[in-house]
């Protein structure tokens, strides 16, 4: 997913410890103080079974890493967490914010010093990864899950599967939308979105010095998927093995090509590489149409800033209005010596009140549980219909352990042809070679 900069780096987990006062006989209840905490964690143990998740383990701490933004985390330390403790009084979590840049290699580094989390909320491109490395535990056979699998979208889902097995739960889901200026609407006279990219094309004209109509925040393929996409580019075949004839084949070409000519035009503006306006104070300022934003972007700025946009659909090229599938999965270590007490935790977080939680508060993710995603309290939070809708048209990145990998090698070959360093059809024909090669020996 989108790499998000934190404001904090935690790097150092610290362990949670419980502290129980000496209980006191009671004169009222002759009970002691230690007896009636013990009653109202049976009181609450009681109620987790009812509700179909029960924990009966020994008290157990834990550690919990995860990549949320500032607002999602509010929700998850002051809601979600303080819930999650009340009702298993047994369990206590260790919440710890991690960047996203280099967690790759930070889980890699807690696997192998055995300092890891018992838990994450990963992005889903790094599930098969961790998988083939034999870092996960496997989800298919833990109570609950077989009941849980029906009540999920299938497509969040299916980014835990790997050879065979499912190694997580998919927390939330998301993707990129439309987030269009409305000024710059107003000044071209638009009343309502374009709804293919000719019409945005054709508004070219209509703009005064230093504005632009589309605002792509980069040259990698989570930014530019949604545009090369929808204008018919592909990287491989529909089985993810191979990438000649597809990321260089006609369709691919024709659509880099386009992208490179709406920017030398200043259709796509300079944020595409790292220039001014960036895509946030662009469309504040009245400078882009729009820029391709996920559901977090309404909740990480001032409603000043926010009142200034509105969401809507992406404009659809020759292959529709396509975007890119995005969101975090629940993964558990098998190195983790709380195994148990994790599951409760995960399965607490795909609950009616937590992805409700989620959804209505910070970030507004999108739930994956199609009865929350579905209700009414959700689908008035705003903007999530337009999610919702524009998640029907969303593409995945490959599903493969060396996804990392041919990332790099897509970012270089958008950047090569953006700055005229090679052409199109020779900078996707290297790269579709050079990621048939990874893609080979990605199951070996």
């Amino acid at each position: 997913m989108k790499k998000k900069v934190l404001a904090s780096i935690m790097a150092t987990l610290v362990a949670t410890t419980a502290l129980f006062g000496c209980g006191s006989s009671s004169t009222d209840s002759g009970k002691s103080e230690t007896s009636s905490l013990q009653e109202k964690a049976d009181g609450e143990d009681q109620k987790a079974s009812e509700e179909g998740i029960a924990y009966n383990g020994e008290e157990a701490t834990v550690t919990y890493w995860h990549t949320h933004s500032d607002a999602e985390e509010e929700v998850l330390t002051e809601q979600i967490i303080p819930e999650f403790e009340k009702r298993y009084p047994k369990i206590h979590i260790d919440a710890v914010r991690m960047p996203y840049d280099g967690l790759m290699q930070q889980i890699i580094t807690g696997i192998s010093g055995n300092t890891g989390p018992d838990l994450m909320r990963m992005d889903i491109i790094w599930v098969p990864e961790l998988a083939k490395m034999g870092a996960l535990e496997p989800v298919d056979d833990l109570e609950g899950f077989k009941e849980m699998k029906d009540k999920l979208f299938e497509g969040p889902l299916k980014t835990n599967y790997y050879n065979g097995k499912y190694y997580g739960l998919p927390l939330n889901t998301n993707c990129l939308s439309g987030t269009w200026s409305k000024a710059v609407m107003e000044q071209l006279g638009l009343k309502d979105f374009p709804k293919t990219y000719d019409e945005v094309v054709a508004l070219k004209d209509k703009l005064n010095k230093d504005q632009y109509l589309i605002a792509c925040e980069g040259p990698n393929p989570w930014s530019m998927a949604p545009l090369f996409n929808s204008l018919g580019g592909v990287y491989t075949n529909e089985d993810y093995t191979k990438a000649s004839g597809y990321l260089d084949g006609e369709a691919s070409i024709k659509a880099m090509e386009t992208i490179v000519k709406w920017y030398d035009e200043g259709i796509i503006g300079p944020c595409m590489n790292g220039g001014k306006p960036d895509a946030a104070n662009g469309l504040y300022d009245g400078q882009y149409l729009f820029s391709y934003q996920g559901p977090w972007f309404y909740a990480n700025d001032d409603e000043e800033q926010i009142a200034k946009v509105e969401g809507g659909l992406l404009p659809a090229g020759s292959a529709g209005s396509l975007t890119v599938n995005g969101g975090e999965d629940l993964v558990i270590f098998n190195g983790s010596k709380v195994k148990d007490a994790a599951w409760v935790f995960a399965q607490f977080l795909m609950s009616d009140y937590a992805q409700t939680a989620q959804a209505v508060g910070g970030g507004h993710l999108v739930p994956t549980v199609k009865s929350v995603a579905e209700s009414e309290e959700v689908k008035n939070t705003p903007y999530m219909d337009i999610y919702l809708k524009q998640l029907e048209g969303a593409v995945p990145r490959t599903p493969t352990p060396v996804w990392e990998k041919m990332s790099d090698k897509l970012t270089v070959a958008f950047t090569s042809c953006l700055l005229h360093e090679d052409e199109p059809a020779s900078a996707l024909k290297k790269a579709a070679t050079e990621i048939d090669a990874l893609l080979q020996d990605a199951d070996k």
